[in-house]
């Protein structure tokens, strides 16, 4: 116990905490519930927790890895991080979930700050891509989203206050990093934010299964693909909200064969509409 302490004070540039399970237990027993009304969040797995030590937008109030863990992260992420512990699995388990893949990691950080749609705006190019998400609830979609946006190039992705879910573990580990790396913009009125976006030259697509034009490879309707593009994608079943749909400049559908397989997921049909209206060589 003593030289992995001293082997943590030389890698972390502090002496990272080491406990057997009863003594964490006791030293954090009410940790989890305590945390969570104050709006921070477990963040757990390989990918997520690593794209979150890297990203300087992060705020990380502490770090809890197992041994063997602590092996294969990233020592440059680790140094100077005061708020390491080494701690057994058994342990993260009781925080996370025994049923989470959390690889033996993970961190209690601090909701990213929020990205107001003017901040895109300024930095957007004729070639930018934003998603829109019109009351996707499920943070396993959103994250899976956020992944294909981080792949594709999209700029940012646009969600309500309400009816969208809040950063978590489960929306971040589904995102695979991408949270740090893509923005999520919450506003109170989509309508208001597509009006705003059509003020600033991105052309509106929406994507329903209803719709009569067909998406097709680089070819979005008379020919937009070298413009500011807002691709609109509405809940599994309900589809886009009346007024959102209303608000689009062009619906398009995605072609499939007919079978008994029935629509694809959302998180599924945002990767063929990212992929399908990307830039990418």
């Amino acid at each position: 116990m003593k030289n992995l302490e001293n082997k943590n004070k030389k890698r972390y540039g502090c002496k990272a905490k080491t406990l057997d399970y009863n003594q964490q237990r006791k030293h954090d027993r009410n940790d989890n519930r305590s945390k969570s009304s104050s709006g921070d969040y477990w963040i757990f797995g390989n990918h997520a927790v690593q794209c979150a030590l890297a990203n300087d937008k992060r705020v990380i109030k502490r770090i809890l890895l197992t041994k063997n863990a602590s092996n294969h992260i990233s020592d440059d992420l680790l140094v100077g991080q005061t708020r390491a512990e080494i701690v057994e699995r058994k342990y993260i388990d009781d925080i996370i979930g025994e049923d989470m893949v959390h690889q033996g990691m993970t961190i209690l950080t601090k909701p990213l700050a929020n990205i107001k749609i003017e901040e895109i705006i300024e930095s957007a190019s004729d070639k930018s891509r934003i998603l829109i998400l019109d009351q996707i609830t499920d943070p396993h979609n959103v994250g899976a989203i956020l992944r294909s946006a981080a792949i594709f190039g999209a700029d940012a992705i646009i969600l309500q206050d309400r009816n969208a879910p809040q950063e978590s573990g489960i929306l971040a580990k589904s995102a695979s990093g991408a949270l740090e790396e893509v923005p999520l913009i919450r506003v109170g009125n989509l309508a208001r934010s597509i009006d705003y976006l059509k003020q600033h030259d991105f052309w509106i697509v929406g994507f329903s299964g209803d719709a009569e034009l067909t998406l097709g490879i680089n070819k979005i309707g008379n020919n937009k693909t070298d413009t500011k593009l807002a691709l609109v994608m509405g809940a599994e079943g309900s589809g886009m909200r009346r007024l959102t749909q209303e608000k689009c400049d062009i619906l398009l559908k995605i072609s499939m064969c007919e079978n008994n397989v029935g629509s694809l997921n959302v998180s599924n049909a945002a990767a063929v509409a990212l992929f399908a209206t990307s830039n990418l060589d």
